[in-house]
């Protein structure tokens, strides 16, 4: 196998985590996330993907009271969130950490219990972001997953607690465990993340990388030039 970006690991990953998903809205800034949603849609055709930073033909005509709406009728099974910190209770903060403000919560509170399917993703991995306990808790919920720059872990719904299901190629159990400011379990089967097959990088490199071009360009350009 060729060489790979990170970015195209990250994607490949999360499109994983899509199985059996009708429907998934990707919130402003996501371009990871909104690659690997149109990944997954190369190979169930009747996925569907929903993207706030669509510049053009938004089928959010309403903006984000019509997401709000599709979340509260069922329409909507799969969404993604972030934040300056998350902690060891899948609480989000998307306010204030290290005495800097950020944009807000906008509708978190509101979409993190009630989308049956919650992927929590954050590309920086350590200590400062993955923290004991957020500053400021935007959101709790039940995610499905978080996914890192460094790792893959579950949700344990019955202990309350993430679990370690896979390091990426280039980090290890102990890199991952030093860079995590919460505690968590470790899957008994752990392992090295499943790198991104040929066929994986060959549709991301031409079918997803031209439907992400308009919305993402700067991402794009930076990934597949």
């Amino acid at each position: 196998m060729g060489p790979y970006a990170k970015e195209e690991l990250l994607a490949c990953v999360v499109a994983r985590l899509l199985g059996g998903a009708r429907h998934a809205a990707i919130g402003a800034s996501s371009p990871i996330p909104a690659t690997a949603a149109f990944l997954h849609q190369c190979n169930d055709a009747a996925f569907r993907v929903t993207l706030q930073q669509r510049r053009a033909a938004n089928p959010l005509t309403e903006g984000s009271r019509e997401l709000f709406d599709l979340a509260g009728q069922g329409r909507l099974d799969v969404f993604f969130l972030g934040g300056a910190q998350i902690d060891g209770e899948a609480s989000i903060n998307l306010v204030t950490a290290d005495g800097r403000r950020f944009p807000g919560s906008f509708g978190s509170a509101y979409l993190y219990p009630i989308v049956p399917r919650v992927i929590l993703f954050r590309e920086e991995h350590s200590r400062r972001t993955l923290v004991p306990k957020v500053d400021f808790v935007s959101a709790r919920g039940t995610p499905a997953a978080l996914v890192t720059g460094k790792a893959l872990f579950s949700w344990q719904r019955d202990r309350r607690r993430f679990r370690l299901e896979s390091f990426h190629p280039g980090s290890s159990a102990q890199d991952v465990r030093a860079n995590t400011g919460f505690d968590y379990d470790a899957s008994s089967s752990l392992a090295v993340t499943r790198e991104p097959a040929e066929e994986e990088l060959k549709i991301l490199r031409n079918k997803v990388a031209r439907q992400i071009a308009p919305d993402y360009p700067d991402f794009a350009r930076r990934v597949w030039g």
